[in-house]
């Protein structure tokens, strides 16, 4: 009898679980999160008109941003940061999918337009017709705050 109760004893302190291989594979992991998230928030460089404006609200899901350069190329960004510079006809066709697809989902269908200071006004104007002609009826422009001068 006295045997017995020994092996149960034996048995219940070995159900322990050692968690130090996983606090240090999850601050392994942290740190890796903590260098690439800023390196996936970059994209296309251009330098954006200064204007006094309100902030753009936040939203729960990435905004869709057509960004004109000013040597004339078109990037498109959705989900993911796009480099690959489009023509006018694919952005057209992407921007159409993802009105459609964010419209059933009932989600945010507001492209904002980056273009940098330097493109010509009626360039800006063109892609933003061409956009609202193949669904995009919100449209906004994105600029640089308006630095504050104190008098």
């Amino acid at each position: 009898m006295r045997y017995s109760r020994l092996r149960s004893r034996r048995r219940a302190l070995a159900s322990e679980i050692n968690v130090v291989p996983y606090i240090d594979v999850m601050l392994v992991l942290l740190v890796i999160f903590m260098i690439t998230a800023p390196l996936l928030h970059q994209g296309v460089q251009v330098q954006l008109p200064n204007a006094s404006a309100k902030a753009v609200p936040p939203s729960s899901t990435r905004p869709m941003v057509v960004t004109l350069t000013h040597d004339g190329k078109i990037y498109f960004s959705h989900a993911l940061n796009s480099r690959k510079a489009l023509t006018m006809q694919t952005l057209l066709t992407n921007v159409a999918a993802n009105v459609r697809l964010r419209r059933q989902a009932k989600g945010d269908t507001t492209i904002y337009v980056r273009a940098d200071s330097h493109v010509n006004y009626g360039d800006v104007v063109n892609v933003m017709a061409a956009m609202q002609q193949v669904g995009a009826s919100e449209i906004g422009l994105l600029t640089e705050p308006k630095a504050k001068h104190y008098v």
